[in-house]
């Protein structure tokens, strides 16, 4: 028989808060947790020591239990290492994707069963609901367009829909959300939204890399397509693709980053058009709505968190996905994910190759 204890991850910051407040509106056992990820003396954005001491604050406030769990261990071999493996290997990561899969609904739902919880909660922007179509629990868009998380969770174990809340999923402006907050006089009612890394809080990730792994400057070449040279780089993993901006090469029309050759430690640049294109592989592939691809499907695919979905076929080719958008698309990128659409549903996605 199903309980009405739920584990809240709590960063400290205002969407999380107000999650406690609507889940214990809603009748549920409520604990609270924060994960400790980094040393004391790292000072990162959403998981320092002033983030757990705000959590804890709020949990006192509402009256209900606030624990901090040591993650440590499993962040820096699941997000730093990936991240830092990515970039060895002329990608770019998403390391918040990671650390969804692996932490939040990962090793925290795993704490979350120890603690006799039946549900596991965060304060993403993002829905979970029957859907007659399939049959099943979904994964959908939240109601927040602005704010959808949905593209961040497509990697979440397909087990776990049942066990997931997400408070946040009906409202439409962040607004709202901070009105519930200053309602009910929270602490950090007014504090703002943090859009970095969260082990990166000044956002210069080149120079994390340099002081935190073997990634040191490395002069190359910069060429094009047919390895004519244009200048030179200090450093690959300092570039992404569709990045125009710090080349410092001259050319009679804009150049934008379109690919690297590791071997030659090249940075290949290019005109805008050549950044453009329609077909792309996607692997380490994570189903939600599928057990899996059996034939071409006609879906929208969101290839960064930033950018809108675009109408696509998926094909089945072993244990990837060939992707095939209906127009050309600016600047896929290695490493990023592609997340599948059905309407509003998440069916899915992987790592672009």
């Amino acid at each position: 028989m199903k309980n009405n204890r739920v584990m809240l991850g709590m960063s400290g910051g205002v969407d999380s808060s107000v999650a406690a407040i609507l889940l214990k509106e809603q009748g549920y056992e409520v604990i609270g947790v924060t994960m400790k990820l980094l040393d004391d003396e790292v000072e990162g954005v959403c998981c320092n020591l002033a983030s757990t001491c705000d959590a804890k604050r709020v949990c006192d406030f509402l009256g209900i239990p606030h624990y901090t769990l040591n993650f440590k261990e499993e962040f820096k071999t699941h997000v730093i290492d990936d991240f830092v493996d990515s970039y060895k290997n002329c990608r770019t990561p998403n390391p918040c994707i990671e650390c969804n899969k692996y932490l939040k609904f990962g090793a925290m739902y795993k704490k979350a069963l120890e603690l006799d919880c039946e549900y596991i909660a965060t304060g993403h922007y993002a829905k979970i609901e029957y859907d007659k179509k399939y049959n099943i629990l979904v994964l959908k868009k939240a109601n927040a367009s602005k704010k959808d998380q949905s593209y961040v969770l497509y990697n979440t174990p397909k087990e776990l829909l049942p066990h997931l809340l997400f408070p946040l999923a009906n409202f439409k402006e962040k607004e709202e959300i901070r009105a519930i907050a200053k309602k009910y006089n929270l602490p950090v009612a007014n504090k703002p939204d943090s859009e970095d890394i969260c082990f990166i809080p000044d956002g210069n990730y080149a120079k994390y890399l340099e002081e935190n792994s073997s990634i040191k400057p490395t002069v190359g070449n910069i060429v094009d397509k047919n390895s004519k040279i244009f200048g030179k780089h200090a450093g690959m993993y300092k570039y992404t693709i569709g990045q125009r901006r710090g080349l410092k090469v001259s050319y009679k029309k804009p150049l934008y980053v379109t690919g690297f050759n590791k071997t030659k430690n090249e940075v290949i640049v290019g005109e805008e058009q050549e950044l453009y294109t329609k077909e792309f592989m996607v692997q380490d592939i994570n189903l939600l709505v599928l057990d899996k691809l059996e034939s071409p499907m006609h879906v929208s695919v969101k290839t960064r968190y930033s950018t809108k979905s675009n109408e696509a076929v998926i094909y089945p080719i072993g244990d990837e996905i060939k992707v095939v958008f209906d127009t050309s698309q600016r600047a896929i990128t290695p490493g990023q994910s592609a997340v599948f659409y059905d309407g509003d549903i998440v069916l899915g996605g992987g790592k672009i190759k």
